[in-house]
């Protein structure tokens, strides 16, 4: 389907505006112009990191925009503790389907929700506003460097691929972990 003429998303490409890690839950998010993604272990410096699944969350600063609007006040992109944050269009959230930052090619796990924690760090309503523009979280398929300025890029994606890989990703974060013999 045609996209209309001043339709961003079709002229510039959107692009990492803001890259946050923190070390720990409930600990600050800390701005870094850029990280290094691990295939199956996450971004290196971010609390997720070893998790089995929930590697990398996105978040589109077009749709902070939107959920600011909502609010009637700023929600930073560090407040929402989301990894990445992209310039403009929809983070895509179809599990199974792939996207590609930098170096670093990410497979959708599911829909980020926003934490109802946000009310107390940032203001109350923060997390209603937020509803169904949280982002999405990945997991990393294929690892390498994210830096401030790189482009995010959806991939193309048969759904019934994207069905089977987010079959085998729940399947596999489902498994008992792997024990590593002394």
């Amino acid at each position: 389907m045609p996209q209309p003429a001043d339709d961003r998303s079709t002229a510039d490409p959107p692009v990492v505006t803001a890259i946050h890690v923190a070390p720990g839950r409930r600990l600050t998010m800390r701005a870094v112009d850029s990280v290094v993604a691990e295939a199956g272990v996450g971004l290196v410096g971010d609390r997720y990191h070893g998790t089995r699944h929930r590697h990398v969350t996105v978040q589109s600063a077009e749709q902070l925009a939107e959920a600011a609007e909502r609010l009637g006040a700023d929600v930073p992109p560090a407040g929402t503790r989301r990894n990445l944050t992209v310039s403009h269009g929809r983070v895509v959230s179809t599990p199974g389907a792939r996207a590609r930052v930098g170096e670093v090619l990410l497979e959708v796990v599911r829909v980020a929700a926003p934490c109802r924690i946000l009310d107390d760090e940032i203001g109350p309503g923060v997390a209603a506003a937020l509803h169904d523009r949280a982002g999405t979280v990945f997991r990393v398929v294929e690892g390498g460097r994210i830096a401030v300025g790189d482009r995010y890029e959806e991939l193309p994606v048969d759904p019934q691929e994207a069905a089977r890989r987010a079959a085998a990703s729940r399947s596999a974060a489902a498994a008992p972990p792997h024990r590593r013999l002394p």
